[in-house]
């Protein structure tokens, strides 16, 4: 299992919970500044209060520009506005010069402009600034001043500490974020619930594999599982099956090689042992021993091809190859068995291109051959022929011969079946089926009867064209 490998859990968990992280993060961000926002006009209307306090307790001599302002404004008047010993409030009274009238000296004189549409129905601006170590939010208002005696202007400077704005707007994103974290938590516990649950099939089809004996291949039983678990129970169940098959295959086929050797080799045995004892002449021994090993040759190479089509059958998809060319190469080859027999051979092709690997087609073409050969009397006549139409190309042997007995039809291509007049190991029609059902063909043998007569017999293959062959 590789370390590396996120659970189903783990990549649930980051898919859901990492968008949500996110989500809160920049929900974060904008509720500390709107509360920001928020907090800072509730007190600015605090600090605003302050200043028209202070603007009542205002007198003025004189007019315009020859005004004297006075204020008698105790720094105990503006206690009321503080709302806790945190916060600390400042003000500075001035003239529209800038001249001290009352407060704090040190603070500076505002230099700024008001908007053009102030927030409040007064002559108001706001700002924020450093005053002795400690960041603060100033309101500036500029208050018109009449007396019996005077009138004048009054530039009244306000200023606050931000502690308590600062407190208030972490507990309010504190609480938020809590109520996130318990939220995100919550969403957590559901997710591995809901995986736990969701995955339960597959751990019992888990549990179901890890107790099956050694090469129980049966299929899983899929009852109760989830609609999205079951192609991965059917894809299971097809590698299964083909594992099965191919298992059995190998069983066949080590039983069938255990018992046909065991024949030729016993019977080699006993050949050598006569030859030995001098109960034969030598020649004669060694044409009989070279005979039983021929036969042995023909059997062990017919069983390994039975076993190699299996193995091509489980390979990816092969190349196009053309049937009739594979079809001449092995007429070329067994040209000597025809011209021994002095058969009247005739071959007629035309490309077929299918879908297939070329030593399968090579295979199929030498085996049918054979055997036609093998079977057609000498001075007979033997036709091969490769037609094709819309969707298949046929590969059609028609030999001479004595045809298919009755008896013998019904275990025609099974293994080690022959026992007609044919003879042979029995291999040869079996390996020809195995190669057509690998490509998805039909074979057939009839008895071609003239006069109420067998007049030979006609191998016909079948199989798919190639689709977008050229």
């Amino acid at each position: 299992m590789n370390p590396r490998a996120l659970s189903l859990r783990s990549y649930l968990l980051a898919g859901i919970l990492l968008p949500v992280a996110i989500f809160v993060l920049l929900n974060a961000i904008t509720l500390y500044r709107k509360t920001l926002q928020a907090v800072n006009t509730a007190y600015d209307r605090t600090l605003l209060a302050s200043a028209k306090s202070i603007g009542e307790q205002l007198d003025v001599q004189g007019y315009d520009e020859q005004a004297q302002l006075r204020a008698t404004v105790p720094y105990s008047a503006l206690e009321a506005f503080e709302a806790d010993v945190q916060s600390r409030l400042y003000y500075r009274v001035s003239g529209l010069r800038g001249e001290l009238v009352s407060g704090f000296e040190d603070l500076p004189v505002w230099r700024g402009r008001i908007a053009a549409q102030p927030p409040y129905a007064a002559l108001v601006d706001f700002y924020d600034m450093n005053y002795r170590d400690s960041e603060v939010r100033v309101a500036v208002l500029l208050q018109p001043v009449a007396s019996p005696t005077g009138r004048g202007m009054a530039v009244i400077q306000v200023a606050e500490t931000l502690e308590l704005r600062q407190r208030l707007t972490r507990r309010i994103l504190f609480d938020f974020l809590w109520q996130q974290a318990l939220l995100v938590a919550v969403i957590a516990l559901v997710v591995v619930w809901v995986v736990q649950r969701a995955t339960r099939p597959v751990r019992r089809l888990s549990r179901e594999l890890q107790a099956r004996p050694e090469g129980d291949l049966t299929p899983l039983r899929a009852a109760g599982a989830p609609r999205e678990l079951l192609p991965l129970v059917d894809a299971t169940n097809e590698v299964m099956a083909r594992l099965e098959h191919m298992l059995d295959n190998q069983k066949r086929f080590v039983r069938d090689t255990s018992h046909q050797l065991r024949t030729p080799l016993a019977v080699l045995k006993a050949q050598v042992q006569s030859a030995l004892r001098g109960d034969v002449e030598p020649r004669q021994a060694l044409a009989e021993i070279n005979d039983t090993v021929e036969r042995a040759t023909v059997l062990a190479n017919q069983m390994l091809s039975l076993a190699k089509v299996e193995q091509l059958r489980q390979q990816s998809a092969a190349q196009v190859n053309d049937l009739s060319e594979a079809v001449r190469a092995m007429a070329l080859e067994l040209a000597p068995l025809v011209a021994d027999k002095d058969i009247d051979f005739e071959i007629a092709t035309q490309p077929a291109p299918v879908r297939a690997h070329e030593w399968m087609l090579r295979e199929l073409a030498r085996n049918l051959l054979h055997n036609a050969v093998k079977h057609t009397p000498p001075g007979g006549q033997l036709t091969v022929r490769v037609i094709t139409d819309a969707r298949s190309a046929a590969l059609v042997v028609s030999d001479s011969g004595p045809g298919i007995a009755a008896g013998l039809r019904p275990r025609l291509f099974q293994p080690f079946s022959a026992g007609d007049v044919r003879g042979g190991s029995g291999l040869g029609l079996a390996i020809c089926q195995e190669i057509v059902r690998a490509l998805g063909g039909t074979i057939e043998l009839e008895n071609r009867e003239k006069d109420r007569r067998t007049d030979g017999l006609d191998a016909t293959v079948r199989l798919p064209l190639a689709e977008n062959a050229t």
